[in-house]
């Protein structure tokens, strides 16, 4: 079965980002634009990807296949980027158009009718007040709401959690097709690794005012005060780092709390490796990429429930949610001695492990690639005049229809953001768009008889149908594999 990473083969795709992974602040989206454009390649598709200029790395070099373009700076990247789009106008089949809070506007120098898909990690309405003065955090506002909604229309948008796609219907009112593809995460480490003996916190995370890792410091004194032999280690580097450290001085928890810097894969990995917990602050994230390696390890996460890391945090599960900043220090000390049992700590830790195996980058890039390949479609149709099929459905909208025999060839048939699954019995099939009317109605075309028809809910569309903790016990014994 030819999966639709597969069939970009020969496709040009054009990636807009204002950094890539060679950036000193890259982060969760350059990763996850990286492993996606990667496997594309390996595909068989060709990548280009215009970024922002980065110290001591050339104008432009081959990584992991991805032919990279780097020109501009933090701010001048962007019209940088909009006259090489339009000196390149009509050499791309489609474009990928990163949002990081100011958007690209693609549309405006790729051409009309070229194909563009927006790529949306988190809604930056709050963040653009904590990084500057008043009036640039208006023009920011209305840069990623108004203009850009205007200006992309009814061009699909790529959220990677229901929480972005919440954010951006209600708060920046989007109305075209919104699509979730969520991260993949990093291989599964073996298991048996045994964790610290004394009671230990680690935090993997760029060191910036909105991942407010403050609110955690604050709270230290009084959670070490309870749990003797607390430790603390914080790994990443940033602009806010001397802050922090300098208030982990003031606040007297220099023998607790150490600061790691940017370290190598190998040092990360062991501190997670011997880790009780992890945690997360941050004002509002698209989607808790450290939380997610942190459970590849085994390791649970308490978190502030803030859009993003409330997908990635199965409360009660795989951590714990807090609502207010203020019950921080109580929440760590209740999950710290909730994990001092052994027996306890095993349970959560197998939890942990088996959600983070439900993520993978071949499924992100498979399902980001039927998006891109949708639109390559929709627009093929509206250059030619031919009707535009949709569903009567919202894109938010899916259910998953389970056939009583394995049909690995309904891949075929099905649109390309849907998703087909099977086992040596069954097959299941991810209908966007669809509800469960609308769904029996598309099964009953292919001349299927569905035994299930359901709305998914948030925890299968971003592990997938595969999940083993879907919540209905029937759909997690299923035993369904990517077709």
């Amino acid at each position: 079965m030819i999966g639709n990473s597969e069939q970009l083969r020969g496709f040009r795709i054009l990636v807009l980002n204002w950094r890539d992974v060679r950036h000193p602040l890259a982060g969760g989206a350059e990763q996850y634009m990286h492993e996606i454009g990667s496997r594309w390649v390996r595909s068989g598709a060709h990548v280009t990807w215009l970024t922002a200029a980065v110290p001591g790395e050339p104008e432009h070099e081959r990584l992991d296949g991805m032919h990279i373009l780097r020109a501009g700076g933090e701010l001048t990247v962007y019209p940088r980027t909009a006259l090489r789009g339009s000196v390149a106008r009509g050499h791309f089949d489609a474009v990928v158009d990163c949002q990081n809070g100011t958007p690209f506007f693609a549309p405006l120098f790729a051409g009309r009718r070229t194909p563009v898909v927006q790529l949306v990690h988190h809604v930056h309405q709050d963040q653009f007040g904590t990084h500057f003065p008043a009036p640039v955090a208006a023009l920011g506002r209305w840069l990623e709401g108004p203009a850009a909604r205007r200006v992309y229309g009814d061009r699909p948008v790529v959220a990677v959690s229901p929480s972005t796609r919440h954010e951006l219907r209600d708060r920046l009112g989007w109305r075209g097709p919104i699509f979730v593809v969520p991260n993949g995460t990093v291989e599964l480490p073996p298991a048996g690794i045994r964790r610290a003996a004394e009671p230990t916190i680690a935090l993997v995370s760029r060191l910036v005012p909105h991942k407010r890792i403050d609110l955690l410091l604050g709270h230290l004194r009084t959670v070490a005060e309870s749990i003797p032999g607390l430790r603390v280690d914080i790994v990443g580097d940033g602009p806010d780092r001397a802050r922090l450290e300098s208030l982990a001085d003031e606040l007297g928890m220099q023998a607790t709390v150490t600061f790691h810097g940017r370290a190598s894969d190998e040092v990360r990995d062991e501190l997670l490796s011997r880790a009780w917990l992890t945690t997360s602050t941050s004002q509002a994230e698209g989607w808790g990429c450290s939380v997610l390696e942190a459970a590849a390890w085994g390791v649970p996460c308490l978190a502030l429930r803030v859009p993003g890391v409330r997908d990635s945090v199965l409360d009660g599960e795989t951590g714990w949610l807090v609502d207010e900043p203020r019950q921080l220090g109580a929440a760590l000390t209740d999950a710290l001695r909730c994990l001092a049992d052994p027996v306890r700590a095993d349970q959560i830790a197998e939890t942990c492990r088996t959600w983070a195996g439900c993520f993978s980058w071949d499924r992100s890039a498979d399902l980001l690639a039927g998006v891109v390949r949708a639109e390559i479609a929709r627009m093929a149709a509206v250059t030619d005049g031919r009707p535009v099929q949709s569903r009567t459905a919202r894109s938010d909208i899916a259910v998953l229809a389970v056939v009583p025999r394995r049909a690995p060839e309904l891949r075929a048939r099905l649109r390309a953001t849907d998703e087909v699954i099977h086992s040596e019995d069954r097959t299941a099939v991810v209908l966007n768009g669809c509800d469960e009317t609308t769904g029996v109605a598309v099964m009953t075309r292919l001349g299927e008889r569905p035994i299930s028809v359901q709305l998914m809910d948030n925890r299968l569309i971003l592990a997938g149908p595969t999940a083993p903790l879907a919540p209905e016990g029937e759909l997690g014994q299923l035993g369904l594999h990517s077709a």
